[in-house]
């Protein structure tokens, strides 16, 4: 255990977590909605600061983050827990874990130091903390981010952006990119299907981009929930109006854990919403989980060159030189291109 960062003491030996959006208040022996954070003796404890559940090395590209080192590869690492109860979740077995069986922790003991050794030794660009949610693993995050940027090494967050203004600036200093889940754009689904409120998610985006931080959004489309032209092009217009240089991830959803009576994502959506994005004023929009058709690759917005063609999560080709279309000299959005 570690004592958490971002709390304040209450009377009665109650604590207050203000690492993410739901602020919980948490009784002495009691758990936060995360499950991995305790209130100890009326001290506020992480149970995963050092217990990591899983540990691969990713191509940047599977996170996804398609403008930033491409073709790089992230160290990527996560404990079990997560703030939201995404009826869909695609990693439910390890992000439910501690809420399902009332703190219950898994994982192998690996702590700042040797995660940065082994992305050092591994030569990965990055580490990325995901899988789960970077923001309840937040004291391990932070460590590890401040000791990889003494090696020279990025950090990113693949994030469901719930995390409180305090949290994101403490570590903005660290934070080289994120990719947030927009996963809706109605309070009704951040409520029903992910336990959450969408506002702070929407403000994380602003908040991000206004700290200097590189960010990419996706947005995972499922049948019947979010797959509305009115909602998909309300998406596209608040990223347009953060900034039109943010990538648009718009990825197919599958069927799986609570959402399994749901059909897969047909490709024709997934067009349409690229079609949206393109339309409102987006530069840069991918369709996510269906390789080939070219609607994973980057063009120059300003001429239509093809920059960066993509197979999956592989470079073909990349031809941007210093940032810049190789045709019209225009500026291309990214960071490491």
């Amino acid at each position: 255990m570690k004592e958490a960062m971002l709390y304040e003491k209450l009377s009665e030996g109650k604590v207050k977590c203000n690492l993410c959006n739901h602020r919980c208040t948490i009784k002495d022996g009691n758990y936060g909605i995360c499950g991995v954070r305790q209130n100890v003796d009326g001290s506020l404890f992480s149970l995963v600061y050092d217990r990591i559940i899983a540990s691969h090395i990713d191509p940047i590209e599977k996170k996804p983050l398609f403008q930033f080192y491409p073709g790089s590869t992230a160290y990527s690492i996560a404990t079990v827990g997560c703030n939201f109860t995404c009826r869909h979740c695609q990693n439910s077995d390890i992000s439910q874990l501690p809420r399902e069986k009332k703190g219950h922790i898994v994982g192998e003991k690996m702590g700042p130091e040797e995660i940065v050794r082994e992305a050092h030794s591994s030569g990965c660009k990055s580490i990325a903390y995901t899988y789960t949610e970077p923001t309840i693993f937040f004291e391990l995050a932070y460590e590890t981010a401040q000791r990889a940027h003494d090696k020279g090494i990025k950090n990113i967050f693949v994030s469901n952006g719930y995390m409180t203004p305090e949290a994101l600036e403490e570590i903005s200093p660290y934070l080289d990119g994120i990719n947030i889940d927009l996963k809706s754009f109605t309070e009704k689904f951040y409520k029903e299907i992910c336990g959450g409120r969408l506002e702070p998610v929407l403000d994380n985006i602003k908040l991000a981009k206004g700290l200097g931080i590189w960010v990419e959004v996706t947005t995972l489309i499922i049948p019947t929930l979010n797959d509305s032209q009115d909602e998909l092009r309300q998406i596209a217009e608040f990223l347009r109006d953060v900034d039109s240089n943010i990538p648009w991830h718009i990825s197919q959803f599958y069927p799986t854990y609570q959402m399994i009576n749901l059909p897969r994502t047909p490709v024709e959506t997934l067009h349409m919403a690229r079609e949206i994005g393109i339309e409102t004023g987006l530069h840069y929009v991918y369709e996510g989980n269906v390789p080939g058709g070219g609607n994973e690759n980057t063009y120059c917005h300003q001429c239509g060159e093809l920059l960066i063609e993509r197979w999956g999560y592989s470079i073909v080709k990349n031809t941007i030189k210093d940032g810049h279309c190789p045709s019209c000299q225009g500026f291309v959005a990214g960071v490491g291109l």
